[in-house]
């Protein structure tokens, strides 16, 4: 079968291609990703993707879009959403490319990820194969969560620390740096305040 992989990241995608080419797979990696933010952190990842899919003799389409002022109009004052939606357009836009390029179907190295909610992907992905006529190719790939951490560190491939959009980033670092920051000033006797 033809299969047109969302590629998240690199490090996300090394397992799912592992296992759809020992199915007998032939894919095709994709990325597509408006919600990586700042702007240096998104091509430090669609690097990673690009490296991944060549080290893996696979061809990967880039369709390099910032997407920063969307993500954020979509998400102002929805923000409890905002993974929802963030879902929804990559695995929306992932299903009409797979139509247009002709594919048997379409997958997400989203479904690798631990730290993302696998029934709403799964869900969200099944919507977009109906709205485009195209079969949305289901696999747990979570079984080769250390398998795919472990390749990505062999393979020297940058690994990023939060999921994607400022907000993630804001939820991963603010209360470590934080409470790093109130403690240096403390030393130097300056005067700290965590306005929130």
């Amino acid at each position: 079968m033809n299969i047109l992989l969302h590629q998240c990241c690199g490090p996300c995608s090394i397992y799912p291609i592992i296992t759809l080419q020992a199915q007998g797979h032939n894919i095709t990696t994709y990325f597509f990703n408006h919600n990586i933010h700042p702007v240096q952190e998104y091509y430090k990842r669609m690097e990673g993707a690009v490296l991944v899919s060549r080290h893996y003799n696979i061809q990967c389409i880039v369709e390099d879009y910032y997407g920063l002022v969307e993500f954020l109009r979509q998400n102002v004052y929805h923000e409890k959403e905002r993974c929802a939606y963030c879902y929804e357009r990559r695995l929306m836009k992932t299903a009409e490319k797979a139509k247009e390029l002709g594919m048997d179907a379409f997958s997400s190295s989203l479904l690798y990820s631990k730290m993302q909610n696998h029934e709403a992907i799964r869900e969200l992905a099944e919507k977009a194969a109906k709205e485009y006529d195209i079969p949305f190719y289901y696999y747990d790939f979570r079984e080769g969560w250390q398998e795919g951490i472990d390749i990505s560190k062999n393979l020297e491939i940058y690994r990023q620390n939060y999921c994607g959009c400022i907000y993630s980033e804001e939820d991963r670092f603010l209360n470590q740096l934080s409470k790093k920051y109130a403690k240096k000033y403390e030393e130097i006797n300056a005067s700290y305040e965590l306005v929130k």
